[in-house]
């Protein structure tokens, strides 16, 4: 044989050797274990599955220990401890199922080359390797091994479980013995079938589960984005206009006194320089905000898009009513208090708080009644909108909106609080308190400890 030959034959063994010793490391990490994988309580049932497989337990072992005692020709104290691991195996297999069939295993064999050592020279058939309580024993600890481990897992141990049946029955065997290596296999396999898309099917519906709760919040997520990207568009065009007016009065200054020294007119001039690169950064910030619509700055009471329309204040609110009572809503108004100038943020978001939640009655309480009050204070704005209890049920939501999502918003940014909660009548009422002297965004969390979104009955929905 050639240099060549030799040293190619060398290199298949070593190829061989090396897939050998890895399938070998496989079956080790797999099955030579003792971590546990306890079986979770079922979903309608909780813990009736485990009581079962403890029954079934306690019958494997008064059956196993009764066969290999009195038919099997085993001395009863050695049966009973065969039968005790046959037993425990399964109970143990509802915490630790890897180790559970190692023990099932050593139990039929311990047991087989017991009964086979006493009955080999004669006597009465006997069902072997497998007895009928040692079979029901596996099946079940295959069942709840395929249930809690991998697929992959699953097939090595019940290939070594056919294995170890065809050398012990049709290797070492016994003559006057009836088997029942065939039919144990056949029951195994469709034991570990079972528990494998059984686990499929858990694990599908997980998956399921983590998937929706994933969109829902990448849905909220988004919601908020847009809420804020809106709040931040209004707030522009508020902003924008005082910077305008300082930057016009800087201008004007000048003209207004005679002979105006040189350090006001710098003054004044520095002022409007700052007041027009302000605007310009807003417009820079404005263009990214509204690159989806950048013809869109305003909509209707109607809900129809208005382009260039100033953002709404109080002094519409009774063109909002109007306009609420014409889509067939009746709807209440109450002002109380006197009422004093507000910054423009807190007109614009009080308007849209009610605006927000006038809508979400017609939505979500059709027939109902509701009921705007408005109460000025020396130190901010409460606004009220309650509504009766509705008369018909409420068309499906689409999803998702932008309703309390946005009341939420409006209120943390300018430091206030909001509740929303159900009325003793089976109404609802949203009430929120804006602060007169708000200084600015605020990142803070609702103070009325009601802003998790999921506990209120109206569902959050798009109210433009």
């Amino acid at each position: 044989m050639s240099r060549v030959g030799r040293v190619t034959r060398r290199g298949m063994r070593q190829t061989a050797r090396g897939r050998v010793e890895r399938a070998l490391g496989v079956l080790h990490d797999d099955l030579w274990t003792w971590r546990p994988d306890p079986l979770p309580p079922s979903v309608w049932l909780r813990w009736f599955p485990h009581g079962i497989v403890c029954l079934a337990a306690l019958g494997v072992l008064l059956g196993d220990a009764a066969q290999l005692g009195e038919n099997g020709g085993v001395d009863p104290g050695f049966a009973f401890v065969i039968a005790l691991a046959q037993a425990g195996a399964m109970v143990l297999a509802l915490w630790r199922p890897v180790a559970a069939w190692w023990l099932s295993m050593a139990g039929m064999l311990v047991g087989a080359f017991a009964v086979r050592a006493e009955m080999v020279a004669g006597g009465d058939k006997f069902t072997w390797p497998w007895t009928a309580a040692g079979l029901i024993a596996h099946l079940f600890v295959l069942l709840l091994l395929a249930l809690r481990v991998r697929t992959r897992v699953s097939l090595e141990a019940l290939a070594l479980t056919a294995l170890t049946t065809y050398l012990v029955q049709g290797v070492v065997g016994a003559s006057n013995f009836e088997p029942t290596g065939m039919l144990a296999v056949i029951l195994f396999t469709v034991a570990v079938v079972l528990g494998t898309a059984l686990r499929g099917r858990r694990e599908a519906r997980s998956e399921l589960a983590q998937q929706t709760s994933l969109t829902a919040e990448e849905r909220a997520r988004r919601t908020l984005l847009e809420e804020r990207s809106r709040i931040a568009r209004e707030l522009h065009d508020v902003v924008a206009h005082h910077m305008s007016v300082i930057s016009i009065q800087a201008q004007v200054a000048p003209l207004l006194v005679e002979n105006p020294p040189d350090e006001l007119k710098e003054n004044l001039a520095g002022i409007r320089q700052n007041a027009l690169e302000a605007l310009t950064e807003l417009r820079r910030v404005l263009g990214v905000l509204r690159s989806e619509h950048p013809d869109v700055l305003e909509e209707s009471d109607g809900g129809d898009p208005l382009p260039h329309a100033p953002q709404p204040t109080l002094d519409r609110l009774d063109a909002l009513v109007e306009n609420t009572r014409a889509a067939g809503l009746t709807v209440t108004t109450q002002a109380s208090g006197t009422r004093r100038p507000l910054p423009p943020g807190v007109e614009l978001s009080a308007y849209r708080i009610v605006q927000e939640a006038l809508s979400n009655v017609l939505r979500h309480a059709p027939g109902a009644t509701a009921r705007v009050h408005l109460t000025h204070l020396p130190i901010g704005l409460r606004v009220e909108v309650s509504n009766t209890r509705p008369k018909r049920a409420p068309a499906p939501s689409q999803g998702a909106g932008h309703g309390l999502l946005g009341m939420r918003e409006r209120v943390a940014m300018l430091d206030g609080s909001l509740t929303a909660h159900a009325l003793p009548g089976g109404g609802y009422q949203v009430a929120a308190f804006l602060p007169a002297d708000a200084a600015g965004p605020a990142v803070a969390a609702d103070p009325a400890g009601t802003d998790d979104l999921s506990a209120h009955h109206i569902p959050e929905d798009d109210t433009r």
